[in-house]
């Protein structure tokens, strides 16, 4: 295990890897976690709400809400303002990485890939001699 120093108090703290926000000590996770559920409960009452408006009353920067939104983890309403651009195209949505379009052309780009590569597997396993007898010669 590593030690290291919370980017969010100074604090050393077991480094786990792996972990979400892994770069800070647990008790910053946690007051971390107390205010994204204080931003999802501000969201919830006033559904009109900015992200820097949200940022405010919760007391943390931007960046993160707008973290938050691209994790999924935060959806502001139809009602509010807030938009985000698609990382692969540039248009608005939500939340998250990627607009339904974009995700939908790589679901399909994947698709494609997973079945040609099956499809040549198959293919070269046929004329493999798995399951056929062999003889060892004296």
């Amino acid at each position: 295990m590593e030690v290291r120093n919370c980017k969010g108090c100074g604090r050393l703290f077991n480094y786990v890897s792996g972990v979400s926000y892994t770069n800070l000590c647990p008790k910053c996770i946690e007051e971390l976690e107390e205010k994204f559920q204080a931003a999802k409960k501000y969201i919830e009452e006033h559904k009109g709400a900015g992200v820097s408006e949200v940022a405010e009353a919760v007391d943390v920067k931007v960046s993160q809400i707008q973290r938050w939104v691209r994790e999924e983890r935060l959806c502001f309403s139809e009602e509010s303002a807030v938009m985000i651009d698609c990382e692969r195209c540039g248009a608005m949505i939500r939340s998250g990485r990627y607009c339904d379009e974009c995700k939908n052309i790589m679901a399909r780009s994947f698709g494609s890939l997973y079945s040609t590569n099956t499809y040549q597997a198959q293919k070269t396993n046929k004329g493999s001699a798995e399951g056929k007898a062999r003889f060892i010669g004296k």
